[in-house]
């Protein structure tokens, strides 16, 4: 098998290039309508670097609790600004979602970056209180499953996390050691061990894997891995692929919002 070929998404899927900007243009117009309300709370810092910042979507009236979204892009790609708009679901049923940034590889590992999630997520879960419900996608999903195994997280915030929602999740990362990006990525057999979620305890809070069913075979065994690992909840949407299938986080009545929030 040829890995990179396996492990590539943009090829195989319709229009698939187009995406990006898409997902960029939804994002700015949800930003603004939100800061017309006042209602974002933008480039909130949770660290001292120029990308360890988040930005935060209040609902009406007190918030429910705190979700928090964690972006994909093989921890190479991406920031905050292309997924805004998918906060509207869980923001329409009550809650604060928040939206973070983080540093990329090749300036920092993935150790490093899954450090910085649980940063954002204390930060931010100071900010608001209640229970705390994750949901990240691709790259973000393994970093919100990260957040299950013992001492990433603060107690006080660990005690709070109501839900784990991975998303088409890269849940074992040893097959990454032979791809092209490796050169950036720079996965080794001890941070493939240590970051794999496959080989984390299985976590003592509510966890549903969702993936598309028309994703390609090895995000479909991903999925399948921390789902069997962890004799959790595994979710294959009908007709969706590894770019649509985020899209049920922007709809507030959607499976994946209520699986989310309940």
């Amino acid at each position: 098998m040829d890995l990179d070929d396996a492990y590539a998404n943009a090829a195989y899927i319709p229009d698939g290039e187009s995406y990006p900007d898409r997902w960029a243009v939804d994002a700015d117009k949800f930003r603004k309508s939100q800061a017309l309300t006042g209602r974002a709370r933008l480039g909130l810092m949770y660290g001292h670097g120029t990308r360890e910042v988040l930005d935060l979507f209040m609902p009406e009236g007190t918030p429910k609790g705190l979700v928090v979204f964690v972006h994909g892009g093989y921890w190479l790609k991406f920031d905050r600004s292309y997924w805004s708009h998918l906060a509207a679901g869980a923001q329409a049923e009550g809650w604060a979602v928040a939206v973070p940034s983080y540093d990329l590889c090749p300036r920092v590992r993935i150790a490093d970056i899954t450090r910085q999630i649980a940063n954002a997520i204390t930060v931010a879960a100071r900010e608001i209180e209640g229970p705390v419900r994750l949901s990240g996608h691709s790259a973000g999903g393994h970093l919100v499953s990260r957040m299950c195994a013992p001492g990433v997280l603060p107690d006080d915030i660990l005690a709070r996390l109501a839900k784990v929602q991975p998303i088409s999740p890269v849940s074992d990362l040893r097959p990454l050691m032979q791809l092209t990006m490796n050169a950036e990525l720079k996965v080794d057999e001890a941070e493939a061990q240590a970051e794999s979620p496959i080989f984390q305890p299985k976590p003592d809070v509510a966890v549903t894997v969702w993936v598309g069913a028309e994703e390609r075979p090895v995000f479909l065994d991903q999925a399948r891995w921390l789902a069997e690992a962890w004799a959790c909840g595994h979710e294959v949407v009908p007709g969706k692929h590894h770019f649509d299938v985020i899209d049920a986080l922007a709809n507030p009545s959607s499976d994946m919002v209520r699986d989310l929030l309940n």
